[in-house]
């Protein structure tokens, strides 16, 4: 569940102080009044984590396939599997890579 970051739109004083974070489902209403004092508040746009796949390996572990030029309309597929052509000529259609093995619905 993503963790969302409120503020006191008041001066007063509250518990959970002027700014503070919240889980809650993503389907959730956002807050109007803090649960703690019951003054109004308001939801920031906070910074979020998104984790991308950096190596070779991991997009393939991710289903990922990634081709790397290597001459003019060759390519290197650097997370081949199983029967895969490590090597795609344009030329040769045998030997492209077998995306619908890859591609869930």
């Amino acid at each position: 569940m993503p963790i969302y970051e409120y503020e006191h739109l008041g001066r007063e004083e509250c518990k959970l102080g002027c700014r503070f974070e919240l889980v809650q489902s993503i389907s959730s209403e956002k807050l109007t009044k803090c649960p703690e004092c019951g003054q109004p508040v308001q939801r920031l746009i906070s910074i979020c984590a998104i984790s991308t796949p950096k190596t070779a390996s991991d997009l393939k572990n991710h289903g990922f396939t990634k081709l790397v030029r290597r001459d003019n309309g060759v390519y290197e597929n650097v997370t081949a599997t199983g029967k895969e052509s490590r090597i795609w000529d344009v030329r040769k259609p045998e030997t492209m890579p077998d995306l619908k093995s890859k591609i869930r619905d």
